[in-house]
């Protein structure tokens, strides 16, 4: 049966999670936990995602990701396969260490993003391996609720965002969230088809989405050299806005531009470049 295809779309927001093969641990000590965060923040930066949130486990790893370039899948071969590359110079093993594809629900942001990064701060509680979630020290959730320094590869500005008016009170309003006595269930119990987490529009849309990235692997691929952005936005000054609009989605999506690439020869920032294919995106 084959596999199907992942959604990905600039702006997307996924929770990942990579889980170690069996009889194989993903981290064996701090060292290799350490490991796991540099390599996970230059994957970051290097492809400029947005990363909200993480915890890591002694056999898998929880993210909570928002991807603005639609990258996911490089990044996440990147991050894999370079750590599995120091685990297994420094402990003396061969092979994959990961299972080979990572785990990824696709969620709407405005109504998960709090109860998705909640989940993931409380799974070394649900496992027993700490009391308290701020004192595990293998996540993020400390440094998001202020306890530890905040490290420059998280991105807490939409979080907080949503849990309080207050930048200063918003850390521990996440907390207060995250801690609540009240019951709470987990979000993932409202997954449709196991990989998509949002409204019903939402739903109905990324599924759209997903049955097109399916018809699209299906189809025989064309030949020749794609076009230069030269000549795909050539006379520039005499278009609209709509029609600029529709040459940087069509550009993305059917030429595989990265949203840096068109900024750059757009002269405009690549968050700018995202907005406008995540726009067409929604109407299509």
């Amino acid at each position: 049966m084959s596999r199907p295809p992942r959604i990905e779309y600039p702006g997307a927001c996924y929770y990942l999670t990579g889980r170690a093969l069996q009889g194989r641990k993903a981290f064996e000590d701090d060292l290799d936990y350490r490991t796991f965060e540099q390599v996970l923040s230059s994957v970051v930066h290097r492809f400029n995602w947005l990363l909200q949130s993480y915890v890591l486990m002694p056999d898998h790893y929880h993210l909570v990701v928002e991807v603005p370039e639609a990258n996911l899948s490089k990044g996440m071969r990147q991050l894999n396969g370079v750590y599995t590359q120091h685990a297994n110079r420094r402990h003396n093993s061969e092979g994959p260490l990961f299972h080979g594809r990572f785990k990824s629900i696709l969620f709407e942001k405005e109504s998960f993003l709090l109860p998705i990064c909640r989940h993931a701060a409380l799974n070394p509680n649900r496992l027993g391996l700490t009391k308290e979630p701020s004192t595990y020290e293998q996540s993020s959730y400390g440094a998001l609720i202020g306890q530890k320094p905040m490290p420059d590869m998280l991105h807490p500005d939409d979080l907080y965002q949503q849990v309080s008016k207050k930048p200063k009170l918003a850390p521990a309003a996440l907390r207060a969230f995250v801690e609540t006595d009240q019951a709470f269930e987990s979000p993932l119990n409202d997954r449709a088809h196991q990989v998509l987490l949002g409204t019903d529009a939402f739903v109905d849309r990324m599924q759209s989405l997903l049955l097109n990235s399916a018809k699209a692997k299906q189809a025989p691929k064309l030949g020749g050299r794609r076009k230069s952005l030269r000549v795909l936005f050539r006379g520039m000054h005499q278009l609209s806005r709509a029609e600029r609009n529709h040459r940087i989605t069509l550009a993305h999506l059917e030429y595989n531009y990265t949203l840096a690439e068109i900024g750059q020869h757009l002269g405009l920032h690549y968050t700018t470049v995202s907005k406008v294919v995540n726009a067409s995106e929604k109407t299509r």
